[in-house]
């Protein structure tokens, strides 16, 4: 369950030269869905983001961008380091505040005490990874990553002079979960680093502290290494909640190299700000040498944004985190009327829908998402490019206005009537 900042508000320092400028203060402008329901494909598409311009097809679900906006606080952070001119090097104070309002956030939210010396800017998910893999696994060691997955995770790596082993997911009671076994095999056989993604994008999972411990378990016995995608953690629906896999034990803080960042749930990937999280001293030690080169590329618009989203976007985004539960529940609903041999369970977490179309599409050749595009006008990522165990699925973004989630599934529904 999220939970709801309770204490009084207290502006930072850039909403307060906001405030000077006669904005409202942000953080008493909740979430409010009611202008979002009449956007059409053409206001989104005429907004210019890479979800809707990239494609032609009618509705956008690809590409893990929101169409929800962003919190005031957010905006008005970012428009006063513009206005201000906030706009070259990142300078020691943002720094250090978006280092703190990150820690105070995993105080708050999830129970983590991680000091903010432990915090550190990089431009985005993908550059802590590139840290973890060569200042913090052994040299020359495979990546293990739990299938389905994240696209990049299956191919930067190589890049990097690193192979990817793939180690599909199983299944417990009909819930993805970590296929343990296949993890301990394939860190027995030369495996270093284990990427998690928790919340688990594509499949919406959000894995328990017992599974996390015991994948802790397994990493230990092989004196490896865990690289921890906490991305979409501000993303935990009702019911779930986020556990940092470091803060499991202390033998998961000594292997954990951890990256979240306020990009997914306040929608500002485009600011280019994330935050690597070590958890004990010896590779605070180990970070300090290479800090400068891996926190380069954080802008310093998108360091001011993310403290803003931290320290005064919590109620927004409890809103925001309802209307998401709601568009889960549409499609649910439109699917299970009309089509029903598609297999979907609303995420515990993220905003993304996992689609089973083996069933609804058996026989047909074509690859999932290419078919969806051209049958149903819907553009969503294809499973298959999530690993060979996403073959027949498709991911789907949620966070669009709620007529477009149930325009989508019905789009799917009707093309594959007509299968």
């Amino acid at each position: 369950m999220h939970i709801v900042f309770t204490h009084s508000y207290q502006p930072s320092p850039v909403s307060r030269l906001a405030y000077r400028r006669g904005m409202s203060p942000p953080a008493l402008v909740p979430f409010d869905p009611r202008s979002l329901e009449a956007l059409t494909p053409a206001d989104l598409r005429a907004r210019g983001s890479l979800k809707w311009t990239a494609v032609t097809t009618e509705i956008a679900a690809w590409v893990a961008e929101s169409d929800l906006g962003t919190a005031p606080a957010v905006t008005a952070a970012a428009v006063a380091a513009v206005t201000d001119g906030l706009t070259g090097y990142l300078p020691p104070a943002p720094r250090a505040a978006m280092a703190q309002a990150c820690a105070d956030w995993h105080h708050q939210r999830y129970g983590w005490d991680v000091p903010a010396r432990w915090v550190h800017p990089v431009a985005d998910v993908l550059e802590a990874l590139h840290v973890a893999v060569e200042h913090f696994s052994r040299p020359g060691s495979a990546v293990v990553v739990p299938t389905p997955a994240y696209m990049p995770f299956l191919t930067v790596p190589r890049q990097w002079g690193r192979d990817v082993v793939q180690v599909p997911m199983t299944t417990d009671g009909g819930r993805p979960v970590l296929n343990l076994e296949a993890i301990d095999a394939a860190l027995g056989a030369g495996g270093g680093l284990v990427t998690l993604v928790n919340p688990h994008n594509p499949t919406g999972r959000v894995h328990t502290r017992d599974e996390l411990a015991a994948l802790g378990a397994v990493v230990e016995r092989h004196g490896a290494r865990v690289f921890a995608d906490e991305i979409h953690a501000p993303l935990v629906h009702t019911g779930h909640r986020h556990v940092p896999y470091a803060s499991v034990s202390a033998a998961t803080a000594a292997h954990t190299i951890t990256a979240t960042s306020a990009s997914k749930a306040w929608n500002i990937p485009g600011l280019k700000c994330a935050q690597l999280i070590v958890s004990n001293e010896a590779d605070a030690a180990t970070f300090e040498p290479v800090s400068f080169l891996a926190t380069h590329g954080a802008s310093t618009p998108g360091v001011l944004a993310n403290a803003a989203a931290y320290r005064e976007g919590g109620p927004w985004l409890d809103g925001v985190l309802d209307y998401l539960a709601g568009n889960a529940t549409a499609l649910a609903d439109v699917l299970a009327e009309h089509a029903p041999a598609v297999r979907y369970t609303p995420p515990e977490g993220t905003y993304l829908a996992w689609l089973d179309l083996r069933a609804a599409l058996a026989g047909h050749d074509l690859p999932v998402g290419r078919w969806l595009a051209e049958h149903a006008g819907v553009e969503v990522v294809d499973g298959i490019r999530c690993g060979r165990v996403g073959r027949g699925f498709a991911r789907l973004t949620l966070a669009m206005p709620r007529p477009l989630v149930v325009a989508a599934g019905r789009r799917i529904a009707a093309a594959l009537a007509e299968a």
